[in-house]
């Protein structure tokens, strides 16, 4: 009976000695299994996506020597590997087809993805053709990642006699995405009574997480094998079957806070950080941020800053404090009052006359930054930013101050979104402060402060950004779905005007279907108001 495995790896953008040492070390242990064939991710060679490293020749040239290498640990096994390809002055999106130590065969993408974080039209040419080879008796088609989100090109290949259609991919999480990739995938199968093999990357990269979730579908729709969420795996399974090994999916607040650890451990990791810093200031999304690091790095890799100001109630201070002892994290406490009073001293002249506002308050968060910054100056720990979707979109952050840092692992999440996933993390252990989730949410930049001061609730805030950000409805449309037209007026107003802070923030983990920067990509001069 045939046998296929799927190498579900953790591939690295550029580093194509190590990711040509995993995908080696895939092949053997799938050998030692008894395997047939082996898949690999798509562009798993060089890393994907490889953006415009794809621009410099020796680049392409090393990956391409690299196949070579794959090739040759090929014995008594037939491997698909991603990589790219030359042809004369064009690039293809390849996968190899290897065999008894040699390519055998190469199949190049037909269909490339060029909206939201994809723009593969840039770097790549589409491929001209089908590839089908036989393996272990089976006859096989080969795709790449979107090539099998079009209905034509599986029927294609089943009415070119293929029985089993594969496919190597990089298809980056979002919230439900794994449920959704399964049910295109199963109406692929029956719709064409073929067997799917699909096999994902897995890993974090830059602002992208990709989840895994690599599957076998029979023809009948029946997902009978299924790898691991968020881990390398590797998935091998006998065709036909009618059960393998199936991992169970994840709920919804779990599946989103292991992209999250992922995303930031694999981005210390793959840049040789080690340690991060943040401001806790006894709020739930430095609390919710702090226990993501203490997840993804270690308690002894994470070091909480105190901060507290003339503005920072007791029970603040005393939940930062009560964080740091439930995650066993480093806690440190650098009062603001002193540096605050000698800047408002500077400045006492030049706002002479003029009433406290925002300038006052601001200047406490840029206290703020620049102590964390110093920190990371000084111990070489990387700053992480602690504010949410909700904040940034309506600019309800202070650029210099709490936005500083070199990642913001909730940056894609809305306010009711951390609440969701700070209650579900406590549910497995609870190390986030019960009066940080109950009380209401205050920046604590000024006397009795409350964000609802300044923003409608988060409940209502929430849909209005949905709509506005990610569904790109107009002001009419929102309002004809049942909320006030002059909280949405604001709303809209309030997120337009806020482009310029978002553009010089740090980057953060996608994990709504419409992340801001690679996904969206609005100009900051625009007088458009829709």
């Amino acid at each position: 009976m045939p046998r296929i495995a799927l190498a579900q790896i953790d591939c690295t953008v550029g580093d194509i000695a190590g990711n040509t040492r995993r995908i080696i070390e895939a092949v053997r242990a799938a050998t030692s299994q008894g395997a047939d064939l082996v898949l690999t991710p798509e562009l798993a060679i060089p890393g994907y996506p490889p953006e415009d490293l794809l621009a410099k020749a020796h680049f392409v040239d090393e990956a391409r020597a690299a196949l070579d290498t794959v090739a040759a640990a090929c014995t008594g096994i037939d491997a698909v590997v991603g990589f790219v390809e030359r042809r004369g002055a064009l690039l293809h999106n390849a996968a190899a087809l290897c065999s008894s130590g040699a390519v055998r065969a190469i199949y190049r993408k037909r269909r490339l993805p060029n909206y939201g974080v994809f723009d593969e039209e840039r770097y790549f040419e589409p491929g001209d053709g089908p590839l089908l080879f036989e393996s272990g008796g089976l006859t096989c088609g080969s795709t790449i990642c979107e090539d099998l989100w079009v209905p034509e090109l599986a029927a294609e290949y089943a009415g070119l006699g293929a029985g089993v259609l594969l496919n190597v991919s990089a298809s980056p999480f979002h919230a439900a995405k794994g449920l959704e990739r399964e049910r295109m995938l199963q109406a692929r199968a029956t719709d064409n009574r073929v067997w799917i093999c699909y096999c994902n990357l897995v890993g974090g990269q830059d602002e992208l997480v990709f989840d895994g979730r690599s599957v076998i579908i029979s023809p009948h729709g029946e997902v009978v094998a299924r790898a691991k969420a968020f881990s390398q795996d590797l998935l091998v399974c006998d065709i036909p079957c009618t059960s393998g090994r199936v991992e169970e999916l994840l709920g919804e607040e779990e599946e989103v806070y292991e992209a999250l650890v992922l995303g930031l451990g694999d981005y210390f990791r793959k840049n040789g950080f080690t340690d991060a810093v943040m401001g806790l200031s006894g709020g739930i999304d430095s609390a919710l941020t702090a226990a993501l690091a203490v997840d993804a790095l270690g308690a002894a890799h994470v070091h909480g800053v105190l901060l507290p100001s003339r503005y920072s109630s007791p029970g603040s201070v005393s939940d930062a404090e009560a964080l740091c002892r439930n995650l066993a994290i480093e806690c440190r406490s650098l009062p603001i009052e002193e540096p605050f009073s000698r800047m408002l001293e500077a400045l006492s002249g030049s706002f002479a006359g003029r009433r406290p506002d925002v300038a006052e308050e601001n200047l406490q968060a840029r206290v703020r930054g620049t102590l964390v910054m110093a920190l990371s100056n000084k111990f070489g720990w990387i700053p992480l930013a602690t504010g949410n979707k909700s904040e940034l979109s309506v600019g309800y952050a202070t650029l210099y101050g709490d936005m500083v840092g070199g990642f913001a692992p909730i940056k894609d999440l809305y306010k009711t979104n951390v609440y969701a996933l700070a209650t579900w993390r406590n549910g497995q252990g609870e190390v986030i402060p019960a009066s940080s989730i109950e009380k209401p949410p205050s920046a604590e930049l000024r006397a009795d402060q409350l964000d609802t001061d300044s923003l409608p609730p988060y409940d209502l805030l929430d849909p209005i950004l949905r709509a506005y950000v990610e569904q790109d409805s107009s002001l009419d449309e929102i309002v004809a779905s049942g909320f006030d037209a002059g909280v949405v007026e604001r709303v809209t107003r309030m997120v337009d005007a806020a482009e310029y802070k978002r553009r010089q923030g740090p980057l953060g983990i996608k994990i709504t279907p419409k992340a801001f920067g690679r996904d969206r990509r609005m100009p900051i001069t625009n007088r458009y108001r829709g």
